[in-house]
């Protein structure tokens, strides 16, 4: 038999073939294996397609043989990874905030390439989520890996930051000015993606959008702030704040009906400490940052929850509370 223009390539048409055409569903017999070969410049026969497939199970591809009524077919079996996975990737993607709709779509194709074309079909669906806005701000994709590549390197980083104008045009803080920061970590919270970083100029740490983040570049410049990270806890300081608005983090007491036990365990964790008032209400300790976003949550949950200690911040939400009763006098 003659040679086709392309039968050096042969195993790796054949995988391909495999893996985009196949699946238990739908395997192909010979007579379908060979067409297809010969449509890519690819000879084969029977005998050399068995040894084939064996080349393929022997390098760790699960080639399947099965018999499907009258007719005998091939399929490729177990995958990177399985479809209901890739349903919960797509998913994730679709439905994240901070990957822009171009981006969703070009993470969902290459995701379809790891299933056959009929699997692909059922994983380009739409997952509809009520009032879901995408950012706008398509260089977060390429900010995320250059931050990465600057933690790994030990390196610090400068970059723009933006907030809406009313015209709703990105306008520039502080005119325009590099922030100059140390890099340490990355943590998507309330749908959002943000840099946790040390600010050796105001010498604490801050938290910063990573879509609102313009030309990030890394410097030559080591790290500062190893001291302050050495002892830091991120779980704790994600659940310390409201909407990763800051404030000072303090000690707070709070004392609520018991039937917000499993609100206050959802918000921060299992570990909280609960110690029982009477038979309706409970009294925990939290290390919180007191901001407005805050005491929104703390309101939102009306008379079924109050702050009982410190002091000061009892009377910061009195103040914040007369604050908002007289904008509805």
């Amino acid at each position: 038999m003659a040679k086709g223009a392309n039968q050096k390539l042969k195993l790796l048409y054949l995988l391909k073939i495999f893996m985009e055409e196949t699946d238990e569903q739908h395997p192909l017999d010979l007579l379908a294996v060979t067409e297809r070969l010969n449509a890519c410049g690819v000879n084969a026969d029977r005998k050399t397609l068995y040894l084939d497939f064996e080349e393929l199970r022997h390098f760790g591809f699960d080639i399947i043989g099965a018999q499907q009524g009258r007719n005998y077919g091939y399929y490729l079996g177990s995958r990177d990874f399985e479809l209901p996975e890739l349903k919960l990737l797509v998913d994730a993607v679709q439905s994240s905030r901070f990957i822009t709709d171009r981006k969703s779509k070009e993470l969902i194709h290459k995701l379809e390439k790891l299933v056959s074309r009929y699997d692909a079909d059922r994983l380009n669906r739409q997952v509809f989520i009520p009032g879901r806005i995408k950012t706008m701000n398509e260089s977060i994709y390429y900010n995320i890996d250059t931050i990465h590549e600057a933690i790994a390197g030990n390196r610090q980083i400068s970059f723009q930051y933006f907030q809406w104008n009313l015209e709703k045009e990105p306008e520039l803080r502080h005119g325009g000015a590099l922030y100059h920061v140390s890099p340490w970590s990355l943590l998507w919270d309330n749908e959002n993606y943000y840099l946790v970083a040390y600010d050796q100029k105001d010498r604490r740490i801050k938290h910063y959008r990573v879509d609102k983040m313009l030309r990030i570049s890394a410097s030559d410049l080591p790290r500062d702030g190893q001291e302050a990270f050495r002892s830091f806890d991120l779980p704790r300081y994600t659940k310390s704040l409201f909407g990763m608005y800051g404030g000072k983090e303090t000690r707070i007491t709070l004392e609520a009906e018991n039937d917000l036990i499993g609100i206050l365990i959802d918000r921060f964790g299992k570990d909280i400490p609960v110690i029982p008032v009477d038979d309706k209400h409970f009294r925990t300790m939290l290390n919180v940052s007191v901001s407005p976003q805050f005491f929104g949550w703390i309101m939102a949950l009306s008379d079924k929850i109050r702050i009982t200690a410190p002091e000061e911040v009892i009377l910061e939400l009195q103040e914040t509370i007369q604050k908002i009763s007289s904008l509805y006098r």
